[in-house]
């Protein structure tokens, strides 16, 4: 039995959730997202509009290994129609600096030329302050492949940790050498 799996997903109020043939309308405020499910394999139940729970039809070694990763797409789905995913970016080092350009982010990461970096669809980036980013959207996975694509522009350098980071998180330092 799959852990996640036999978890039924809530439906806040504001969010619908159609089953119309092997496709799944998730719709909410923040927007849509469609689902492929495969109903050979599971079962999927939409009670009444408030609560979705998914079973495979017969319990072996594949359907066991799908029937979690089923479950949390359609949960992110909704949790992206409802609230949203956001990350926070850091801009570590001197002369580190973001703005925003029209429908472009510009990024002056220490190389001798600007960073254009072009906003997919469905993504909205704010700029606070010059050094922090937020990066926001309804799809978590869209908004965490940005986030690795801007974090890939400067990786984080070992020894005073200059580059982009995201909020919170740890970076190892090296020692220096020594005399």
């Amino acid at each position: 039995m799959s852990k996640i799996g036999k978890i039924n997903i809530v439906i806040p109020e504001k969010v619908k959730a159609v089953l119309s043939g092997n496709v799944l309308n998730i719709e909410g405020p923040l927007g849509k997202k469609s689902l492929n499910i495969d109903l050979e394999m599971f079962n999927l139940d939409v009670k009444e509009g408030k609560e979705i729970s998914i079973k495979p039809k017969k319990v072996d070694q594949n359907s066991k290994r799908l029937w979690g990763m089923n479950r949390s797409l359609i949960n992110n789905a909704i949790i992206g129609s409802s609230k949203g995913y956001e990350k926070t970016l850091e801009l570590v080092g001197v002369g580190y600096r973001a703005a925003l350009k029209g429908n472009q982010l510009n990024l002056q990461l220490g190389y001798s030329h600007d960073i254009n970096f072009d906003i997919p669809e469905g993504i909205k980036i704010t700029v606070e302050k010059q050094t922090t980013i937020k990066i926001s959207g309804s799809d978590k996975q869209k908004v965490g492949s940005v986030v690795s694509e801007l974090k890939t522009l400067r990786k984080i350098e070992p020894y005073k940790g200059k580059g982009v980071r995201e909020k919170g998180q740890y970076i190892l330092k090296k020692e220096g050498k020594k005399k």
